[in-house]
């Protein structure tokens, strides 16, 4: 399972990147349920041949360091097939989460991988420590304990649009109030996770090909390591710009303003002060432009906690970064509500009987 679910990812993101794109794929974007599951055939489709190409290029990485030096054909396919075996288990493990557990599976694989490392860096970090920095490892506590609250508050933040429902039947009675609400981050943590799986791209080439034998191709090779380094400013600053741009990409795949616009409209419903139609979708995209960019921006904070921790504490080893905190804290989340929805039917079930 050394490829994890990085593959799956990936496919995902090129999935989604083309039903922008090709017609056919936006038009089972809009099918509902079956648009989803032949979208999801499709991905899981296009993982297989993502399997084998990182596999490949994990076994370069791993000859290049010196880690194996076998070289016969069937061996090397064994361990590729291996690699792809373990990704498509993970995969069928995540649907069956989807299926009979509560929430996402895939989210709550991530999540079970994030938290399972906690006990040992804990242990390490408890015979590792310096009596000297007590007060570093004081404002590095405070800092994660704020980042917490942040992404919980920033999680259940929404921005309540008034809707008024002014005909009721045939006649027109005392206009109701109401409110559309839009979330924050209507994207969840799916952009920072695609984020990360982009951004390991160009190191895991690097290293791949950093002991070519042609010259050039090896010196481009140091370069995207040197300077693509987790550490860096320009890795950051990428990193940062990715979150945002997928922040943007995938809360458009999600939120359709065009749809929102038309159920008011059938519904009698309307924004007061903004006519139905075109209207009300320039100004749900206007709405929703603006509370994205404060979203989009606090992830980019968030995928580069660490280095910017690193920076005023001095603290270089961090066990589980902004990223982890983000998608531990999420899954949790998501985790109570879909516990919560699913006592609310069992209770609503209970009294119909």
């Amino acid at each position: 399972m050394a490829l994890g679910l990085n593959p799956y990812i990936n496919a995902s993101i090129i999935m989604q990147m083309l039903g922008m794109v090709v017609p056919s794929l936006e038009a089972l974007q809009k099918e509902g349920d079956f648009g989803r599951q032949k979208l999801n055939q499709y991905t899981r489709l296009l993982t297989i041949p993502l399997c084998f190409m990182q596999g490949i290029a994990l076994i370069l990485l791993l000859r290049g360091q010196g880690l194996t030096t076998t070289s016969d054909p069937l061996k090397l396919a064994s361990i590729v097939f291996t690699l792809a075996a373990g990704t498509a288990f993970l995969i069928w493990l995540g649907e069956q989460l989807n299926d009979y557990g509560v929430g996402n599976g895939i989210s709550l694989i991530i999540f079970v991988g994030i938290v399972t490392r906690l006990p040992v860096a804990a242990a390490q970090l408890f015979t590792t420590i310096d009596p000297t920095k007590i007060f570093t490892y004081l404002i590095f506590g405070v800092f994660a304990v704020a980042i917490i609250y942040a992404i919980v508050r920033v999680g259940e933040a929404v921005r309540e649009v008034p809707i008024q429902s002014a005909r009721r039947g045939t006649s027109f009675a005392a206009a109701a109030s109401n409110h559309l609400p839009l979330r924050l981050n209507q994207a969840g943590v799916i952009p920072i996770i695609f984020a990360v799986s982009f951004m390991l791209i160009p190191n895991l080439l690097g290293r791949v090909f950093a002991t070519s034998s042609q010259a050039w191709l090896s010196g481009l090779s140091r370069n995207i390591t040197l300077y693509l380094a987790p550490d860096t400013v320009l890795y950051n600053v990428l990193y940062f710009l990715l979150v945002v741009a997928f922040c943007y990409f995938y809360t458009a795949v999600v939120f359709n303003p065009e749809k929102i616009a038309k159920d008011l409209r059938q519904s009698g419903s309307f924004i007061p002060g903004i006519r139905p139609g075109p209207n009300t979708v320039d100004y749900l995209n206007f709405v929703l432009n603006r509370i994205t960019l404060v979203g989009a921006s606090f992830l980019g904070l968030i995928a580069i906690f660490p280095s910017i921790i690193s920076g005023m504490t001095g603290v270089t080893s961090i066990a589980i970064g902004g990223t982890g905190i983000l998608i531990v804290v999420s899954v949790v989340l998501e985790i109570l509500k879909s516990i919560n929805s699913q006592l609310y039917m069992y209770s609503y079930d209970k009294f119909l009987d």
